[in-house]
């Protein structure tokens, strides 16, 4: 998944100085932005008054889209570094390509796990025959100065593992909840699961009350620590928890991201996260000379162009303006 802004904001995070150390409720807003050729979707994470949960550090939801009579997804070759994408649909497919030479078509409900490190590059497309609804978050996952140099990866795995209990389904998709834990390949202690509610189920979820939590609506009216939530709602509700109660009137589903407050303080700059300003700069140039990244083959396009820095130096600060 790429950030297509062409003019890209600076998002100045990590640090545990604005970490929400006790139970709130904050509504985070979001934005619509484009996406390839012929999607929009809305931006949750970063936002305006939160930059991150745990390590996650972007959130995207997109659809239900009637993609029948159009392309669908069409996101060309673009670069990664220091970060994790996950890939998560509830409707249509995507096709992933990317410099490793992997080719994996991810559908509903299975794990497309890409881990950048030093340097990847990947595309995204609705496969040419695909079905008429397309509907899923993108996400991104801050890798930790240990890590974010490492080789880069991709995972697939269409079993993941699911708790169950009053009526309500959860799948893991990285972490562990319950007992239950995702096969992807972790850095920092996260947690995101896929919670379905079905009509009148009731529950409490157990959390744990070190962690920061937030709840991103796919679909129908979750209600979350007693906050009915709309479509594509994304709601922070900080740390000190041990159970999350859970209800709802009509089917619903909501995807649960959280984890340890990430200590470091980053940068994230179009598709990379980094340290410094000179780290995200040199990015730039090795994606605009073709270096580093590597080559994306079969992708019917050109990749995308890398956007201009801004004009004042980025500096790494805290999670929140």
């Amino acid at each position: 998944m790429s950030n297509l802004d062409l003019k890209p904001a600076p998002t100045l995070c990590g640090g545990r100085e604005d970490v929400t150390a006790r139970p709130v409720h904050e509504l985070l807003p979001s934005k619509n932005v484009p996406l390839g050729e012929s999607n929009v979707v809305r931006r949750l994470l970063p936002s305006m008054g939160r930059r991150m949960i745990g390590a996650w550090c972007f959130v995207d939801h997109y659809g239900p889209d009637d993609i029948a009579e159009q392309p669908g997804m069409q996101v060309a070759p673009h670069p990664h570094m220091g970060l994790q994408t996950v890939s998560w649909l509830h409707d249509g497919e995507v096709l992933h390509r990317d410099s490793l030479g992997s080719l994996q078509t991810v559908r509903p409900r299975e794990l497309g796990l890409m881990t950048s490190g030093r340097a990847i590059a990947h595309s995204e497309e609705s496969p040419r025959e695909h079905g008429r609804l397309l509907h899923g978050a993108q996400l991104w996952v801050a890798l930790p100065d240990a890590h974010r140099h490492a080789e880069p990866a991709w995972e697939h795995h269409a079993e993941l593992p699911r708790v169950t209990g009053g009526g309500v389904g959860a799948t893991v998709i990285l972490g562990e909840l319950d007992g239950a834990a995702s096969p992807g390949a972790t850095f920092t202690p996260i947690i995101g699961a896929d919670i379905a509610l079905p009509a009148g189920a009731t529950q409490h979820l157990p959390v744990q009350p070190d962690f920061e939590y937030a709840a991103l609506t796919m679909s129908g009216e979750a209600e979350v620590d007693g906050v009915r939530l709309a479509p594509s709602s994304l709601l922070y509700l900080g740390c000190g928890r041990h159970e999350l109660p859970l209800r709802a009137d009509v089917d619903s589903s909501f995807i649960l991201l959280g984890g340890e407050p990430f200590d470091e303080h980053l940068v994230m700059w179009w598709n990379f996260v980094g340290r410094s300003h000179d780290e995200i700069a040199r990015a730039q140039e090795d994606w605009t000379a073709g270096t580093r990244f590597g080559e994306v083959r079969g992708y019917d396009g050109a990749p995308l162009a890398a956007p201009p820095l801004p004009p004042v130096p980025l500096k790494p600060r805290g999670r929140v303006r």
